[in-house]
């Protein structure tokens, strides 16, 4: 897989969490098969959080490559928000396009200072949105968002949130099971922004506690391209059919089957996003006969046809 560098740019009193949670993100997708190569970069060589811990960073900025993406973890900012020196403010302003940008939190003032919010739909903390409104007169300042994605240039709402910026980076960079296993991992929901639906089905009906359960789902998540007999499942789980079937509904609600199904359609929203492919070549690509019985799992799901312009009804 190909290696993407990530470049966190700490200013001084930056926010611990701001900084490790998109770090442990990019990391935790690392072991799961991603390539990302992290790197911090500041104006001098340590920088003191606003926590008190002294943190080492990379003092030469990068040659830019195509694919690099750039975060800004949130300073302190109050009782102003933060502003960056010269130096980083021309840096930022001549950022190559092909760079994707993301800001966490206060973050957000210093692309709004370097000019990358001009136009641009964004958010900030709760606490902060009028201010970065007030800055950035052309943006779009969205409120009751976790994370706002415009472009090459994504910012999220306050501290914890930049958790959700990046597994949705990840889930772009390389599709929403990976993304879930990050989540997983961590501990925490994939979460989405104001436009699409709040839950993902990789960590829906996974609130139970029950071992073999949980080992058939993610086995099912491994194999969604294909159908799973039940059989199968069992020999899995080690139960017989008749007691997974009646273990899986007691602990999710609902039976193997229709786990299978809302898989399939989830995988199907990360493909239709994709103009390029018909519902015919979406209904291959998660393994089902044809078009056909592609449209028919999904209206009975959704209630409407499948549409590129309606992927999360």
């Amino acid at each position: 897989m190909q290696s993407r560098r990530v470049f966190f740019l700490l200013l001084p009193q930056v926010h611990l969490l701001d900084l490790s949670g998109p770090a442990q993100v990019l990391d935790s997708a690392n072991s799961h098969g991603a390539a990302y190569k992290l790197h911090y970069l500041a104006e001098q060589p340590t920088v003191t959080s606003a926590q008190g811990l002294t943190l080492q960073a990379e003092t030469a900025w990068p040659q830019w490559q195509s694919g690099d993406l750039l975060i800004v973890p949130g300073t302190r900012a109050r009782p102003l928000p933060p502003k960056a020196s010269q130096a980083v403010n021309e840096r930022l302003s001549t950022l190559p396009v092909e760079v994707e940008v993301a800001a966490i939190c206060s973050g957000a003032f210093l692309l709004g200072q370097a000019g990358l919010l001009r136009g641009k739909r964004c958010t900030t903390h709760w606490s902060l949105l009028e201010e970065l409104q007030r800055q950035n007169p052309s943006a779009s300042v969205q409120d009751g968002a976790l994370y706002v994605q415009d472009g090459p240039v994504t910012t999220s709402a306050g501290i914890a949130s930049g958790i959700d910026l990046t597994l949705s980076l990840v889930e772009a960079h390389h599709g929403p099971q990976l993304a879930a296993q990050v989540a997983r991992d961590l501990v925490v929901y994939l979460r989405r922004d104001g436009v699409q639906g709040q839950t993902s089905v990789y960590l829906e009906y996974r609130t139970h506690l029950h071992r073999s359960i949980h080992r058939v789902q993610d086995y099912l998540c491994a194999h969604m391209k294909r159908a799973v007999p039940l059989a199968e499942l069992a020999g899995v789980a080690h139960m017989s059919e008749r007691g997974l079937s009646r273990a899986f509904k007691q602990a999710t609600g609902i039976t193997p089957l229709r786990y299978q199904q809302l898989l399939r359609l989830e995988l199907a929203k990360s493909y239709l996003s994709d103009p390029n492919l018909s519902l015919e070549q979406v209904a291959a690509l998660i393994g089902l006969e044809d078009a056909r019985h592609f449209r028919r799992l999904w209206n009975q799901e959704y209630g409407v046809p499948p549409s590129r312009r309606r992927l999360q009804p």
